[in-house]
């Protein structure tokens, strides 16, 4: 889908109005946010609606998040541009391209292979090269490259799985929603000297985490 003026000015007014205004600090999050197309993440019915403030449906029962909540998660991670990020949902791979503007690698798994296929597809054609895709398991991780700098799920789960909190490097930092299969509270989860430490930072929706150490199908 090609890039207007029209797209920017609406990628700006987002940006300006949802992200910012709602307190997001963190530039290099902001110019990510900037960088990004989202109306090339979204199926064509919804592309006027790409930059508005809520979740759109990519297929499949799955969703691409409201615009704010990938920021702030983004921004709980603290990434440096040295890190190694995972992230559990791969979804349309909008998320994705946030991080790998961010960090050294994204690894990224995605437990539908049509929606892995689809976000690679658009990843490859804006020229990403720092991330590795997975069909699988999401609340397993990925243990053959951790530990990671950052871990962001993006579906929710009924507890932390101990997965990725064992894949989750000293210092590191994960970002997950714990609840029910219809409302969870994002979690901050770090890690220093080998104890884990919790944070509730508000209450969202997202979709099920489902899995071995998530919710069952």
């Amino acid at each position: 889908m090609i890039e207007t003026q029209e797209w920017r000015h609406e990628r700006e007014r987002m940006v300006k109005e949802q992200i910012v205004a709602r307190g997001v600090e963190d530039q290099r999050v902001v110019d990510a946010m900037m960088r990004v197309p989202r109306h090339f993440f979204v199926d064509k019915i919804y592309a006027h609606q790409a930059y508005n403030d809520y979740p759109l449906s990519v297929g499949h029962g799955q969703t691409i998040s409201q615009p704010y909540m990938v920021a702030v998660m983004t921004e709980l991670l603290e990434l440096k541009p040295g890190d190694a990020v995972l992230e559990i949902g791969t979804g349309s791979g909008y998320q994705t391209a946030i991080l790998a503007l961010l960090c050294k690698m994204v690894y990224t798994i995605e437990r539908l292979s049509a929606l892995k296929e689809s976000a690679r597809d658009k990843l490859d054609r804006l020229g990403f090269k720092n991330i590795a895709f997975m069909t699988g398991d999401g609340s397993l991780g990925w243990p053959q490259y951790a530990p990671y700098d950052g871990i962001i799920v993006t579906a929710g789960a009924p507890e932390v799985p101990n997965a990725l909190i064992d894949q989750l490097a000293e210092k590191g930092r994960l970002v997950i929603p714990v609840g029910s299969e219809l409302y969870q509270t994002l979690n901050l989860v770090t890690k220093q000297r080998g104890r884990i430490f919790r944070k509730e930072i508000f209450e969202c929706t997202f979709v099920p985490l489902l899995g071995k150490q998530g919710w069952k199908e």
